[in-house]
């Protein structure tokens, strides 16, 4: 019988994602920083896809020529796994890179763009993109995969510690901080800001490029643009998982938080009490949302 290279514990889950000293990375280069490069740092699950088509195209006048987003915006936190060089030229500027850190982790003096979503959302969300792809499916279940969401995914950090960071430089000129579900509803006008951020001469008809290749119906229609094309080889390269699973990132539904067993819902409660609150003063992602939006 042949058991599945997919993971079918959390221990296995996390080996799997973790960069081996066996694994060859002979293109490897790490990230050098230059004035004016961007970061799109959302949390997992969180919009950053969404974002990085919006920054690309933005800044390229339309260019779809590519077979995985995070190739043309490279995601700095898994580039050795990759075997990435983050020194290639980019093809066009301002360089745009792809990360799920705090600003902590980040190079200091950049610009951010980040958009916060509710953790339990991002739960959904997260749990319905491994299983059947990294995960076998069924293997771990909704319950057994709260160690997996609390550490945050390859190359990011906790959800918590990600929020905080991002809701202290709420107020920074350098940093485009928005929530997820917002940004869903006000595309148009993040579009604006996030020209304005990056220094790019917005046109009307540029404006209503990067909203039509920003919907989600053109994303559906593009999705293998959008389905970590890069990492999937990787997983195929190094762990034998078929590179032909749907890891899409881009789904005709989103993710419903009601759906959610109590004992998770009530977990990821505890943590928000914990350490949200009594930093941010909200008792729920909800109230902080306002807060977030009302700025706009």
């Amino acid at each position: 019988m042949t058991t599945s290279p997919r993971a079918h514990s959390i221990e296995e889950f996390v080996a799997n994602l973790t960069p081996s000293p066996d694994d060859e990375a002979p293109n490897h280069k790490p990230y050098a920083a230059q004035p004016g490069d961007v970061f799109i740092s959302s949390w997992a699950k969180s919009g950053t896809t969404l974002l990085q088509q919006m920054f690309h195209q933005l800044r390229t006048g339309g260019d779809m020529d590519f077979d995985d987003i995070s190739r043309v915006t490279p995601w700095d936190d898994t580039a050795l796994m990759l075997d990435f060089d983050m020194t290639l030229p980019q093809v066009a500027s301002p360089r745009g890179f792809k990360s799920h850190r705090d600003y902590q982790g980040l190079p200091p003096g950049m610009r951010y763009i980040v958009s916060l979503r509710d953790p339990k959302e991002t739960y959904v969300s997260f749990y319905r993109f491994m299983n059947g792809w990294l995960i076998e499916p069924g293997a771990i279940s909704v319950e057994e995969f709260l160690p997996i969401w609390m550490s945050g995914g390859p190359g990011g950090c906790d959800y918590a510690t990600h929020l905080l960071s991002w809701y202290e430089r709420r107020d920074e000129a350098d940093t485009l901080l928005a929530t997820y579900h917002w940004v869903v509803k006000n595309r148009a006008e993040m579009i604006r800001r996030m020209a304005e951020l990056c220094a790019i001469d917005l046109t009307p008809e540029l404006a209503e490029l990067v909203l039509h290749r920003t919907s989600r119906e053109y994303m559906v229609e593009h999705k293998d643009k959008f389905d970590d094309a890069m990492m999937t080889a990787a997983m195929e390269r190094n762990h034998g998982i078929p590179a032909d699973s749907d890891s899409t990132k881009v789904q005709a539904q989103g993710s419903d938080a009601k759906t959610l067993p109590i004992s998770v819902a009530q977990a990821i409660d505890a943590m928000w009490a914990e350490q949200v609150t009594p930093v941010t003063g909200h008792a729920d992602f909800a109230a902080l949302a306002h807060e977030i939006d009302a700025r706009f």
